[in-house]
């Protein structure tokens, strides 16, 4: 181990500068060993070509990219070998690889003839550690498939080791592997394939990855699709709703960014909906040999188990899908009333209720499917590391999630009747208004004589008699004229 670690140590300072912490990243290795000779060697290869449209295609101006050579690391000759580490500039990626690259040719161990040997993990390690610094980003790895450090008889054990490295350590998310038909034969050796491998470190990294599956970044260059290795416990199924029935006032579609939405018509009381899904295996290259089913929505603080009519998938090869019928239900009671401040506030639109669909898988097994056996048999005879696409044995079950939204759609009569009743209400506020500030007649008879007098209502008047001696006081509301303070012996009275 302490050897490991020296070799690791000297290969790893050569891909310095090392990048910095805030990047997102890309590492691009690329094997030279003795194995890859007719890559280098045949006139035809499009090797060297592939990276560099590669390199192009996924990564963006701003992002940290290094490109390194590797082998096996010795004293005297390190492994992996910076070739370039540069920041991205917009349009300059595909010349600055193709010039790194020109010169590349199959490396020699120090002081023999003898062609270099492949050491797979320890230059991922370096990517990792070193180029990386333990931080995210996504490796590349491309290689003709050879693990053969030191050219021994322990091949297979260092395959595990490499098996070991992407399932359980090294900080690695996810991992794809795209096997590639490339015929090519040099002096020494011919061959039929080539492997690109990518490793996302990170959750970061992952999500990295992600979009550019996402954007059909890869695709550009690469059209065949990618063989997980990982994470194989989640995101393995997809459900894609086939058929609703006897689901009055519900309605379900697929939204383009894959959520499945549920449009509730505001009067429907009891949604329960039979819907017929297309259960579609997405884990490329497993087959799902066995597994038992059991799902369940969430949606708000309401979690309702999903009924299944069947519970259990048999032998579901990657890319086919087979029916599954279910019964769900949708929380009505917590759907707003459609004179609910929600059902207003949402009136002409919709009020939107976010949740998922869980999908769990228990007691799964998985197989390598044939078609992709017999694949990788083609393009790399005899040679054990496709073993790696073994699924671990803990691994014994896989959830997949699917986004829902419940949106319930409020017409405008609600919003109407309430603003009518509203200009009703401000209509008679403002005839109160009106009533209240109008000057209003009051008749009165003092000391016999008739007289008249403007009052608003909420007022109070002084009343005299011919001399101005004040005789009572006149108090006006909206409900009429009252005679208040009366003097003793005043002959004041209302009316005439």
């Amino acid at each position: 181990m302490k050897r490991l670690l020296t070799q690791l140590a000297a290969g790893a300072a050569l891909l310095c500068p090392c990048l910095p912490a805030q990047a997102v990243s890309h590492v691009f290795l690329v094997q030279n060993s003795g194995w890859m000779e007719p890559f280098y060697a045949d006139p035809a290869s499009q090797f060297k070509p592939l990276v560099t449209e590669l390199a192009a295609a996924v990564t963006q101006p701003g992002d940290r990219m290094v490109l390194a050579a590797f082998n096996q690391s010795l004293p005297g000759a390190p492994s992996p070998k910076a070739l370039m580490s540069a920041r991205v500039a917009e349009g300059a990626v595909r010349a600055q690889v193709r010039d790194a690259l020109a010169g590349l040719q199959p490396a020699r161990k120090p002081g023999s003839s003898a062609l270099a040997d492949t050491d797979l993990g320890e230059a991922v390690q370096a990517a990792i550690g070193t180029a990386l610094g333990g931080k995210p980003g996504l490796v590349w790895l491309v290689t003709n498939n050879r693990n053969s450090p030191h050219n021994d008889q322990a091949t297979a054990r260092r395959n595990r080791e490499f098996y070991q490295l992407i399932h359980q350590g090294g900080g690695i998310a996810a991992a794809l592997a795209y096997p590639l038909k490339m015929p090519v034969e040099g002096t020494h050796f011919r061959a039929d394939g080539l492997m690109l491998y990518v490793f996302a470190v990170g959750e970061q990294g992952a999500r990295e990855l992600d979009a550019l599956l996402a954007a059909g970044r890869i695709a550009h260059v690469i059209t065949e699709p990618p063989a997980r290795l990982k994470p194989l416990d989640r995101a393995t199924v997809r459900l894609v709703p086939r058929k609703v029935e006897n689901a009055p006032g519900v309605s379900f579609s697929m939204a383009p960014d894959g959520m499945l939405r549920a449009d509730v018509a505001p009067d429907a009381n009891a949604p329960a909906a039979k819907i017929g899904w297309n259960l579609e295996n997405t884990m490329y290259p497993y087959t799902i040999a066995s597994a038992t089913l059991a799902a369940r929505s969430v949606l708000g603080f309401d979690t309702r188990d999903i009924r299944l009519d069947d519970a259990s998938i048999r032998n579901l090869a990657p890319g086919h899908s087979e029916p599954l019928a279910s019964v769900m239900q949708l929380p009505v009671a917590q759907l707003p009333g459609k004179w609910s401040l929600d059902a207003i506030r949402s009136a002409g639109s919709a009020f939107v209720l976010p949740g998922r669909i869980e999908l769990q898988l228990s007691g799964q097994r998985l197989e390598l499917s044939q078609t992709f056996r017999r694949r990788m048999e083609a393009l790399f005879p005899g040679d054990p590391l496709p073993d790696i696409f073994v699924p671990p044995a803990d691994i014994r079950g896989s959830r997949a999630v699917l986004p829902i939204e419940v949106r319930v759609h409020y017409g405008m009569a609600p919003l109407a009747a309430l603003m009518g009743g509203a200009l009703a209400l401000t209509a008679a506020l403002g005839a109160a208004a009106y009533a209240y500030a109008r000057p209003r007649k009051a008749y009165l008879t003092v000391d016999g004589e008739p007289r008249t007098m403007m009052a608003r209502a909420g007022t109070t008047q002084p009343v005299y008699d011919k001399a101005g001696a004040q005789l009572a006081q006149l108090k006006t509301t909206i409900f009429g004229h009252q005679l208040t303070g009366l003097r003793e012996g005043a002959q004041v009275r209302l009316g005439r």
